[in-house]
């Protein structure tokens, strides 16, 4: 059980690689959400939900066996602000591109309050800025869709 539970907060493995673990996470969670998931709404959606229920849960779990907060192991929270970026979405490769790039910078450098989030205990800690970062690329993303502001 703790060996499944470390695979799945490590993002099948990513969160092992020695360089930018948080960065293969979100490109393997892009990955899935390129090749294996259908365009549709309704699926990527209780992705993300479920994406997130998971995190929340297994980050914590992590946590303690790891004996680190937020380790930089646990990667199943990029896969969850991931999806939360592309949710509803056209599905194309635009789109999964730019919402990687812009989801890694606002995971990276937390603007808008978003490192804040962390301080909130266990799984939640480790989740909702990621979730947070999902949010703003979302809505720059859609608001870029929309032209809003021109």
């Amino acid at each position: 059980m703790k060996a499944l539970l470390l695979v799945i907060s490590s993002g099948l493995g990513t969160g092992y690689l020695p360089f930018a673990p948080g960065t293969w996470g979100t490109l393997v969670a892009a990955l899935v959400y390129w090749f294996i998931l259908p365009d549709n709404a309704l699926l990527i959606s209780l992705t993300a939900l479920l994406l997130i229920i998971i995190s929340v849960i297994v980050s914590g779990a992590a946590e303690k066996i790891y004996g680190v907060i937020d380790d930089s192991r646990i990667v199943i929270d990029e896969w969850a602000g991931y999806f939360v970026s592309v949710l509803f979405l056209p599905h194309t490769l635009r789109y999964a591109i730019s919402a990687f790039v812009l989801f890694r910078i606002f995971d990276v450098f937390k603007p808008l309050g978003i490192r804040t989030l962390q301080s909130l205990p266990g799984g939640w800690g480790v989740t909702i800025d990621d979730i947070a970062a999902g949010v703003a690329t979302n809505l720059l993303l859609q608001s870029l869709r929309f032209g809003v502001g021109r």
